[in-house]
């Protein structure tokens, strides 16, 4: 039993389904008794009202059938139940319903019962008024200083305060500038009504200046003039507090001084009746409710502040009294006498938690039993301690960190590409150039092993390659279930995906409750994005890869790109994407070579990469183990930087259209605010083409839009391209370098961190850090690199040069033998001269510059991807320039 717990000493669930807010709250003698017991008083936005009065027979007991003295059900939603004097003629308590378009105030009363049925309770109706405009809230008070009898005011949701006189409507009140209702309340000291503007700034208005100004109702002028007529209320004072508030209380020492209590959403304020600040209080949890209330101290006041961590705190002026722990998050709190128990807590949460508790607490009656006392063996101690000690150890070193235990999923996952398009393509309205577009069908199929609930699968392909589905929920509730779902994959644009990938994540919670997440992958045929082309002789971009097996005639690696020979060897092909771009593969007759050539650079990573793959999965097929792959050609950094600069320049270029759209917009709207005044003018002047400048500011804002949009679709096409040309330099550096798969995949974690771009995190400074980050650690040449510090702020470069700069040294320090690894301590092997010559790294800026002008030489001329040294043991291939 915690020590810090509200005690419940009465407490009931109310209906079933219910809202209940703060005004559905209220503690009151509202029967009339007279014996000082207050009746808890609790209304719905169901509608249902009901009065309790709680007496259990021993602490902690839940609602009796006797302790519900009413229930009703009104027709509307109950926002506010107050009890005072509302009745004229008699200064009994009456209790006052507030509804969204309706006023009730309604006599409880009791009667005595026959034998053992009790007393019955009933309400009846005194008098009504019906709004005439949507109420929010209400307060009531001797409003001018009347005696024996409240009056009442209604907020409505335009900030029209409504004022009634009990049975009879007074006037009503246009507070200036509302927006939008706050908090009311009222001060019988000042004679003032208090409310917090949607401003976030406090402020009160006398009721006599309330009173005696321009009733707003009773001008027939328009709605427009009506708010208008409010202005000429004056605010008595306000205060600024920055934050909204959740509600507003008024308590008073004396009858010499009042103050102001106002909640706010991460402040606690204390208000002179003037005004000023008396005290505030930061508060560490979101408040949800509070209530201050007189304190034994003298000049002090004790304030209960609920919060959203369910807990309920007493403050005494600043001061942390007593904080104890409520089973809800409450939304109302009051302090009342139930039962001659005085100063009992009754907390209201939203969902209908209503509980009556108090603070302090209760003697424990256990006794912990006494240890037996024996000896200990120290003996037998140390040599359980030592086993212990090698279980963990021989834990550690075979499972890591955390330990893992051999059990069956609870779900797999498996996915299935269909060999044949499908008959009818689901791209109907598609048109990629003059090519219909193909579509292909893939069957995801998952299986559980215990019952699951909402069971999630996501799919993901790279674009332009777009899904007829990409979402699906199950709900495996039974073991062992099978559910299959199919969707089709299509080519929506005029160029290709950097990848041929896709991934199938499914996401479940176990039946314990914890998530997990599994996931398959899945390739898409190489047809779905290319068709049969015809070879060409001449390109702009060539590469050529060596193996060290003999050469593989292309009709059995690609057999559904060429025409069936009767010589069944061809060693050259053609392929031609949807987008129109041509690809041509050259196979050697006598080398163990291949050619990829192409017009456009980035088109040859794909045509490479099924090369690579398709030549792995041929040898692997005939039995042969030892089949790799080379690339002793120079690096293509020119043609990989010029689509670094093409989308550096496209985001510039989307970042300047954003700043002037930008510019237009205000532009628009000071031309609109403008023409707003001169319309709203009683005396119009000339428009002086005020009209004409905004029809012109128009169209350029929305030209500006359109050539926004424009920009985007070419930044996020370019960054596809961009994409496919860093996967094709990652393979040929594997190649160059012959990088074990850990290396390769901090390179691809270093030039592949993000899959969208976007204008407040781009590609560019993102590999920028990577690459530098390389370049300090597992990639420096001495310790003093080490020692720098990276910016951990990633900022907009204003060029490429610094990133085409570090890319060009981490290829030098690659070719001079530099090891990728993540830990920073590795130091780079010495030099080793590599093909094609490299140069040395600097080891100052002006060393760098000429560094960088020889790396630039090295790397530079795309003429050097064919020029390769002398060999001649190669023969020079079949059908192609050399």
């Amino acid at each position: 039993m915690s020590l810090f717990k509200a005690r419940d000493w009465w407490s009931t669930v109310l209906g079933k389904k219910e809202e209940f807010d703060q005004g559905c709250l209220c503690l009151a003698d509202v029967d009339n008794s007279g014996n000082g017991q207050d009746k808890i008083i609790v209304g719905s936005f169901m509608g249902y009202l009901r009065i309790f009065n709680p007496h259990p027979v021993k602490t902690g007991d839940g609602a009796q059938a006797e302790d519900l003295l009413l229930e009703v059900q009104l027709r509307d939603p109950i926002l506010q139940v107050e009890v005072g004097k509302f009745v004229s003629g008699t200064e009994m308590l009456h209790l006052a319903v507030l509804h969204s378009r309706k006023l009730c105030v309604y006599s409880v009363s009791g009667t005595l019962g026959n034998v053992e049925h009790g007393n019955q309770y009933q309400i009846k109706l005194m008098y009504e008024h019906n709004l005439q405009r949507t109420a929010c809230n209400m307060t009531y008070g001797s409003f001018g200083g009347v005696r024996g009898r409240d009056l009442i005011c209604i907020q409505s949701m335009d900030g029209m305060l409504m004022v009634f006189e009990q049975e009879s409507y007074a006037f009503g009140r246009f507070l200036p500038g509302s927006l939008l209702p706050g908090p009311l309340a009222y001060s019988s000291r000042t004679d003032s009504f208090i409310t917090v503007s949607s401003c976030r700034q406090v402020e009160s208005y006398k009721y006599q200046v309330l009173a005696f100004a321009t009733d707003a109702d009773k001008r027939q002028e328009t709605e427009q003039q009506k708010l208008g007529s409010g202005k000429r209320l004056v605010v008595d004072w306000t205060l600024n507090i920055g934050e909204q508030a959740l509600d507003i209380c008024i308590m008073s020492f004396n009858q010499s001084a009042s103050s102001v209590f106002v909640l706010g959403e991460r402040n606690f304020f204390c208000l002179k009746d003037n005004g000023q600040i008396q005290f505030m209080k930061k508060l560490d949890c979101s408040p949800s409710c509070f209530l201050p209330y007189c304190s034994v101290s003298e000049g002090t006041i004790n304030t209960l502040i609920g919060n959203h961590s369910s807990l309920l705190h007493v403050y005494q002026d600043v001061t942390l009294k007593w904080a104890s722990q409520l089973p809800h998050v409450p939304v109302a709190v009051r302090v009342g006498s139930l039962r001659d128990l005085k100063g009992v807590i009754v907390t209201l949460s939203e969902d209908g938690h209503l509980q009556c508790s108090y603070l302090g607490t209760d003697p424990s009656l256990f006794q912990a039993p006494k240890v037996e006392s024996r000896e200990l063996n120290y003996d037998a101690l140390d040599a359980e301690l030592k086993e212990l000690q090698r279980i963990i150890k021989d834990v550690n070193k075979s499972q890591g960190v955390w330990p893992m235990t051999e059990r069956e999923d609870d779900l797999k996952i498996s996915a299935v590409v269909s060999p044949d398009f499908d008959s009818v393509s689901q791209a109907p309205d598609v048109e990629v150039g003059t090519d219909l577009v193909p579509s292909v069908t893939v069957k995801v199929t998952l299986q559980n092993r215990v019952a699951l609930q909402k069971a999630k699968l996501s799919v993901y392909v790279q674009p332009p390659l777009v899904l007829s589905r990409d979402q699906f929920t199950f709900e495996l509730t039974a073991p062992e279930m099978t559910r299959t779902v199919a969707f089709s994959v299509f080519l929506k644009g005029s160029y290709a995906p950097p990848e041929l990938e896709g991934n199938a994540v499914v996401s479940y919670a176990r039946p314990t409750g914890i998530p997990r997440v599994t996931q398959c992958k899945f390739r898409l045929p190489l047809k779905l994005i290319c068709l049969p082309g015809q070879p060409s002789k001449i390109a702009s971009h060539k590469l050529t890869i060596d193996t060290n097996k003999p050469p593989v005639s292309l009709l059995s690696l690609f057999p559904g790109f060429a025409n069936q020979s009767e010589d069944e060897q061809v060693n050259v092909m053609g392929f031609r994407f949807l987008g129109g771009s041509q690809v041509t593969l050259l196979a050697s007759k006598t080398s163990q070579r291949y050619r990829i050539q192409s017009e456009q650079f980035e088109d040859l990573w794909l045509i490479t990469n099924e090369l690579i793959i398709r030549l792995q999965e041929y040898f692997e097929k005939q039995g042969s183990k030892d089949f790799a792959c080379s690339f002793s050609g120079s690096m293509p950094l020119q043609e990989y930087f010029a689509l670094i600069d093409h989308h550096f320049e496209l985001r510039i270029n989307g970042e300047k259209l954003e700043e002037l759209l930008s510019e237009r917009a205000v532009q628009f709207r000071a031309i609109q605010r403008r023409l707003l005044t001169r319309f709203k003018d009683k005396t119009p002047a000339p428009l002086q083409h005020l009209d004409t400048l905004l029809d012109g500011t128009y169209k350029q804002v929305m030209a500006l839009a359109d050539a926004v949009e424009e920009n985007q679709a070419s930044v996020f096409q370019a960054f596809s391209r961009l994409r496919s040309a860093t996967h094709l330099l990652l393979l040929l550096v594997r190649l160059w370098q012959k990088l074990s798969a850990d290396q390769v995949a901090i390179l691809e974690a270093a030039f592949l961190p993000l899959q969208h771009d976007t204008q407040e995190l781009g590609w560019e400074e993102t590999v920028d850090a990577a690459v530098s980050h390389l370049l300090k650690t597992c990639l420096s040449k001495s310790s003093k690199e080490h020692a720098l510090s990276l910016s951990s702020q990633l900022s907009k470069p204003r060029d490429t040069g610094r990133l085409k700069k570090h890319i060009t040294l981490l290829c030098d320090r690659l070719a001079k033998g530099g090891r990728l690894c993540l830990s920073t301590e590795a130091a780079a092997p010495p030099a080793m001269v590599m093909p094609g010559g490299c140069a040395p790294i600097p080891e100052s800026d002006l060393e760098e510059r000429a560094t960088e002008q020889d790396s630039t030489e090295l790397f530079s001329s795309h003429k050097h991807l064919t020029a390769e040294p002398p060999r001649p043991e190669v023969a020079p291939l079949q059908g192609a320039s050399e």
